[in-house]
């Protein structure tokens, strides 16, 4: 059962509307809209190449769009038409918090010190208090015995919980997945995704770029099916996932379902 029956609502925490972007002259992005309430996941799934990881790096501010609007209304609002202030990108980037494919952590730091580094030197938040958060998060996570450890010393799934859990030492108001487990091997997806579950079930608001589609089904608020750079089908993920209205997201779904 999907959480979409006790699903929030009201006005959403985020709103981007037209989310236009080309690499040369390849448009990844034609005119993208996504919606997420408070306490809400949305899943992005898809072909890869469809625009997916895009679309997050646009709501955090990594990548720059060549149009469109990303806003949290009544907090923050840019219209990427025009130019944008470095202070409108700081600030759109301080809201939302993204977990990487591949981690993305420092090798040369312990998991604790990964885990502080953007509060302490980014934040400015007293070191004491981030290491007592990290901490507790760590523990949060089955990872309370490595805070010590370097990368290098821990398996894919251990490295990828460290990695959550530092974007949660942020405090953001959105969390951004990209594939959290397509690095992974398969005997280490579960225990991520379990982690991530716990999450939306704390109400956690978050948008998950995901090849998982029973996850998606179980954790998901809405489901929002992308190809080509444009936004297929989305809806209840009963409905996308089970008895899509396209054509084209029915194929891809099968194709996942049924590989061989």
């Amino acid at each position: 059962m999907s959480r979409t029956e006790s699903a929030p609502s009201g006005t959403p925490l985020l709103a981007a509307r037209g989310l236009r972007k080309a690499f040369g002259q390849h448009e990844v992005l034609k005119s993208i809209d996504v919606n997420v309430r408070r306490g809400e996941v949305v899943t992005l799934i898809g072909p890869s190449g469809s625009g997916k990881t895009t679309v997050l790096r646009c709501l955090d501010g990594l990548e720059i769009p060549d149009g469109g609007v990303v806003e949290f209304p009544g907090d923050l609002s840019i219209d990427f038409s025009a130019e944008v202030s470095r202070k409108h990108l700081a600030a759109l980037r301080d809201r939302s918090a993204m977990v990487f494919q591949h981690y993305n952590l420092f090798p040369h730091m312990t998991a604790l010190q990964n885990i502080i580094e953007g509060p302490v030197q980014v934040q400015k938040r007293p070191k004491a208090e981030a290491i007592a958060e990290a901490r507790e998060l760590l523990a949060r996570v089955g990872l309370a015995d490595k805070e010590n450890s370097y990368p290098f010393e821990l398996s894919g799934g251990q490295q990828q919980r460290v990695g959550i859990v530092r974007a949660l030492a942020l405090r953001p108001k959105l969390l951004l997945f990209d594939e959290p487990t397509s690095a992974l091997d398969p005997e280490l997806v579960g225990d991520v995704l379990t982690v991530i579950k716990e999450l939306a079930d704390d109400g956690w608001t978050m948008v998950v770029v995901t090849h998982e589609l029973a996850f998606a089904r179980e954790v998901a608020d809405e489901v929002i099916f992308m190809d080509g750079g444009v936004v297929v089908e989305r809806g209840h993920p009963d409905t996308v996932l089970r008895d899509p209205r396209e054509e084209r997201t029915r194929q891809f779904v099968d194709r996942l379902l049924h590989p061989f």
